[in-house]
């Protein structure tokens, strides 16, 4: 695996370790790495005497197939898809470049511009590659069309964070949540205002802004008193400023609430050893 290919897996894992309880359970980007990553192991587990090189010809040859497919019809979405997933696939085994999944991304964006997730795999592409301008709005893009895209959000408030640029994080978030009563009156549901506030606590711990993430997590367990997830948000953090006993009825409570497949993380985060408040730790999303 290259470099460059273990770098982005290593952003993209802190960024799922940052920004917890959201209402995203992967990034769409590395879904899609870990599912051909998945299939390319199962395939060799069952043709081992097949090297790695021939899958990769094989890739290169079907990704050359899709680029004439869409010399002649540059709008054939089937073959963009194509191009897209050979891209990622050849990105997999460490062959190819960042950019190369850019170009087709920016197509299926414009061909389905209601399709947000297109354009989150765009932003999130272009952020890898550098583009962090290109990075920034493409996330907007999304959010113009979703307000409550909650992977356009936490990218561009990650794109902020690495860029020191917090308070236009915190700011992002406040609007959403400003405009949230009217955008799910116009499309129920749109905005998940307790992953948004719980997001937003996250953020002002990464700061080290105690008071102002505890106050997020309490604005975010009123709205919703059977959520578990600004729960458990407040119970790592109180485990983290050494505040176990306090913390320790919040874990039971979140364990509570909590759908049964999350509950061993959640036992599993109240056992380990508290250590001190500085970034926000990760699980996974209902």
């Amino acid at each position: 695996m290259s470099q460059t290919r273990k770098h982005w897996i290593i952003n993209v894992v802190l960024v799922l370790i940052l920004f917890a309880f959201v209402g995203v359970s992967v990034v769409p980007l590395i879904g899609a790495f870990d599912e051909t990553q998945s299939s390319t192991e199962k395939s060799t587990n069952a043709r081992s005497v097949s090297p790695s090189s021939d899958l990769k010809s094989k890739l290169e040859n079907a990704a050359q197939g899709y680029a004439q497919v869409l010399q002649r019809e540059p709008e054939n979405q089937t073959a963009l898809r194509g191009l897209l997933e050979t891209r990622l696939q050849l990105l997999s085994l460490g062959a190819g470049d960042v950019k190369s999944v850019i170009e087709p991304l920016e197509k299926l964006t414009q061909l389905n511009p209601e399709e947000t997730r297109y354009a989150v795999l765009l932003a999130q592409a272009k952020q890898q590659s550098g583009d962090k301008e290109g990075a920034a709005t493409a996330y907007r893009s999304a959010l113009e069309k979703k307000p409550g895209n909650l992977e356009a959000l936490q990218g561009l408030v990650t794109l902020h964070l690495s860029e020191k640029r917090p308070e236009a994080a915190i700011s992002l978030l406040q609007n959403t949540l400003n405009t949230a009563s009217k955008a799910n009156k116009s499309q129920p549901g749109s905005v998940d205002t307790v992953a948004v506030q719980v997001l937003l606590g996250k953020v002002h711990a990464s700061q080290k802004n105690y008071t102002q993430a505890l106050s997020a997590y309490d604005q975010a367990i009123s709205n919703d008193k059977q959520d578990f997830r600004p729960v458990l948000a407040k119970a790592m953090l109180l485990k983290e400023q050494g505040k176990v006993e306090e913390a320790k009825t919040l874990f039971t409570q979140a364990a509570a609430l909590a759908p049964s497949q999350y509950k061993d993380e959640i036992n599993k985060q109240a056992s380990e050893s508290s250590s001190p408040a500085s970034t926000p730790t990760s699980t996974p999303k209902q």
